[in-house]
């Protein structure tokens, strides 16, 4: 996994802060605000984080997640914002609809697959294969605070109720 950061500090410009290095997801933290560049797809398909906060500005937000077999997103909605979500590894369904009991729009997604959420919308994913789905979401606004890491769908769950 490769990723570049040009600037030192937060947007500094001394050259012998650049960074280029080869690490594994669980050496990445969330690299917002600061510009960043990194091998997406790479960085996605070595999470093993349920979710992770990978870069969050001060009005866009980029996760990774990987749901395990058999699970899903959990069912939710974003009021405010439209989400959009790219599979790089894995298949699912994704449903979509405008009550949380009538999810009427249906799609098989695997990889390369790109998910459109507009805001009011509710919204799942469900892994239906045999390996984790590996994908990345981007938020705009921010939806989980600098530097989240949930390990698990349940890490993920309890901690939601703490920061809404």
């Amino acid at each position: 996994m490769r990723y570049d950061r040009p600037f030192g500090g937060q947007y500094g410009n001394n050259p012998s802060n650049n960074m280029v290095r080869r690490a594994q997801r669980r050496d990445l933290g969330d690299y917002g605000p600061n510009p960043f560049v990194i091998d997406i797809e790479d960085a996605t398909k070595n999470n093993n984080f349920f979710r992770s906060a990978l870069w969050t500005g001060r009005y866009l937000q980029l996760t990774l997640m990987s749901i395990n077999p058999g699970d899903d997103i959990g069912l939710e909605i974003h009021p405010d914002h439209d989400q959009f979500l790219r599979i790089e590894q894995g298949q699912g369904i994704v449903m979509m609809g405008e009550s949380r009991d009538n999810l009427y729009f249906r799609n098989r997604v695997s990889d390369d697959y790109a998910i459109f959420v507009p805001a009011g919308v509710w919204h799942n994913l469900v892994n239906t294969g045999r390996a984790p789905l590996k994908l990345y979401s981007i938020y705009a606004p921010v939806e989980h605070p600098f530097g989240t890491v949930h390990a698990t769908k349940k890490d993920a769950l309890e901690r939601r109720n703490n920061y809404r």
